[in-house]
């Protein structure tokens, strides 16, 4: 099993995902504490300052959307908050960002006290009543999972003393109503969309070793979909996306801490259901309007409701557990596309904003969302979305480093040899067919030609492992300290093992344009270059003529230098011997233009 680097182990280093991390950085800043903390306070009966009479609304300073005091769901995004905010604080010296945690949690403790010392929701204990048969609420065991999550990050990252004591008070009251509700309703525990209970109540047991977290594991374990996984049947189609991906998240937890294959099967079958069985959009996209996509028919589906933002983000969770199990590079390939195609392509690159969803539609347009007054779900999910990059790029295991992603940081690492230090960057040398990484060669350059710094002074073996990505279109190329490498590739992956100290490693990636129908309609297209999917600026579909001697022959490479995160434009196109030609860029790049990501193909 491979080891995450551990948290607050890994940097950004400047380039595309530090950009769009600082923009989520920023704007975690900007947000009022008291508005964060604002259903809280009305729940534990502390008066706004200037809200005890409210005369113009218009200039009341409070959060909207799904944050507003008329919503079910108010007080969610909170939890997301702290969660994205400790993961940041873990990773580097960020001190005022840091006193705005504590300053959240000792006020969640105070609202705790004043709740009666166990209640510390920002909804009444009352709505969990209202999920027993026949009445209807809208999810509150989602918005307390992110509050339990959000306390449950701040103590894991930060030890944060003041959050764990105020989760040890919330799980005797949960632990009264799981065994009210296990003797007079059970159904009632599996309701209000409690996926991501199970996770969350196995993390903090093996946190703390509290048996009552443990309880609490047992009344959440028998969840109905396991049951179907365990059929192996479909049991996903047509049911609600996001309602179903935290439950893997629980099963990979309880085989983390349990060892009990029972879990992962389960959640190798929900993989199975989810993904390989079902197919997907280019993007990884798999659901319409919120729930599953049938098998192998995303045409039917291709809609302005596609790839709902929070889907996204929890399958790369449920991809992650499965790549730390296993080592299989189909769940890091699926990682990176998910990452460029849903992490950076469904937040606004200027003012890091989500899209609830990514329409496949042709002539689509992203809705960005506002900064004070939506808040839906996927606000929660992007603001830990950009803050996860650092737990994707390195793992270990005993004398072993494996590269899992290609996104420019460092590392400081901790081996059975003896501590590491590792880098990687985009080196953006030239290069061509004949002369490999030749400044003067004449060729083309590309964010996949890589450069790796090591330094070590274990003076012992140990082996460096590179992901050779799916894409990749020819073999790699490798130079070790300025000379040719022919390196052992094995299972998916660049092998060098030596006994490093002071070295600098070449890497390059060959990748070209690829054509991606969808099944059930295989006329239709997607662009795709290495894991990066291309949007046509056209507001639609306008067929591919003579598509079918590929890419090559009808797209023609834009690279006008550029001051941005690349030396020169990355992966931007025109289309050539079209009637009418246009403009192709990388999904994460269209902002406010309308696109259009699926095309017909036409001889």
């Amino acid at each position: 099993m491979l080891n995450r680097a551990p948290s607050g182990s890994v940097r950004i280093l400047p380039g595309l995902f530090k950009r769009r991390m600082d923009l989520n950085e920023s704007y975690l800043m900007e947000l009022d504490t008291g508005c964060l903390l604002q259903n809280f306070y009305l729940e534990a009966g502390i008066t706004l300052p200037n809200m005890q009479s409210i005369s113009d609304p218009d200039s009341v300073k409070l959060h909207w959307g799904w944050e507003a005091p008329s919503c079910q769901l108010r007080g969610h995004f909170l939890g997301h908050w702290l969660s994205a905010a400790s993961a940041l604080c873990a990773g580097g010296n960020k001190p005022q960002l840091r006193a705005k945690i504590d300053f959240i949690v000792s006020e969640l403790a105070r609202c705790q006290q004043l709740n009666g010392g166990e209640w510390v929701g920002s909804i009444p204990e009352k709505y969990f009543a209202l999920m027993r048969p026949g009445r209807y609420i809208w999810s509150p065991q989602y918005t307390m999972h992110k509050t339990i999550m959000g306390l449950k990050d701040v103590y894991d990252r930060l030890r944060n003393e003041t959050a764990i004591v105020i989760l040890d008070h919330l799980a005797d009251w949960y632990i009264r109503w799981v065994d009210e509700m296990q003797s007079e309703c059970p159904e009632a525990v599996f309701s209000g969309e409690q996926a991501g209970m199970l996770e969350v109540w196995a993390d903090l047991y093996a946190l703390t070793g509290n048996d009552k977290y443990r309880r609490l594991v047992s009344a959440y374990e028998g969840n109905a979909l396991f049951d179907r996984l365990d059929r192996d049947s479909d049991a996903l189609s047509d049911d609600h996306a996001n309602a179903s991906i935290p439950v893997s998240h629980g099963a990979g937890r309880l085989y983390e801490i349990t060892g009990d294959d029972i879990w992962m099967k389960r959640m190798e079958a929900f993989w199975k259901t989810a993904v390989t069985e079902r197919g997907m959009f280019a993007t990884t996209g798999s659901n319409a309007g919120e729930f599953w996509i049938p098998p192998h028919a995303h045409a039917r589906f291709i809609s302005s409701t596609d790839q709902e933002f929070c889907t996204v983000y929890n399958m790369v969770r449920t991809a992650e557990y499965l790549y730390r199990w296993t080592g299989e590079t189909r769940y890091a390939d699926y990682i990176e596309r998910a990452v460029y195609n849903g992490f950076l392509a469904q937040q606004n690159r200027n003012t890091g904003m989500p899209t609830y969803y990514l329409p496949m539609a042709p002539g689509s347009r992203k809705t960005w969302g506002s900064r004070t007054r939506d808040f839906w779900c996927c606000f929660g999910t992007m603001v830990q979305a950009q803050a996860m990059y650092p737990d994707l790029v390195w793992y270990t295991d005993r004398n072993m480093v494996t590269v899992s992603q290609y996104i420019p940081s460092e590392a400081c690492l901790s081996l059975d040899c003896g501590d590491i230090f590792v880098s990687q960057s985009v080196h953006m040398k030239n290069y061509d067919n004949q002369v490999l990484f030749d400044e003067h060669g004449g060729g083309n350059t590309s964010r996949w030609s890589l450069r790796f710094t090591v330094r070590a002074k274990a003076g012992q073996e140990w082996t460096l492992r590179l992901r050779v990505p799916g894409w990749c279109s020819g073999s790699p190329r490798i130079l070790l300290n300025g000379e040719l490498l022919s390196p052992e590739i094995k299972d998916g992956y660049i092998m060098i093992s030596r006994i490093w100290s002071d070295d600098n490693l070449d890497v390059f990636f060959p990748s070209e344009v690829r054509f991606e129908p969808l099944e059930d309609a295989p006329e239709l297209v997607a662009m795709v270059d290495g894991p990066i999917v291309l949007a046509g600026l056209t507001d639609r579909d306008c067929g591919l003529s003579g598509s079918i001697s590929g890419p090559d022959r009808i797209l023609l490479p834009e690279t006008p230098h550029t001051y941005d995160t690349y030396v020169w434009l990355q992966n931007t196109y025109r289309t050539r011997f079209q009637p009418e030609n246009f403009r192709i860029v990388p999904l994460y790049e269209v902002t406010d233009e309308s696109y259009t990501v699926y095309f017909t193909s036409r001889s």
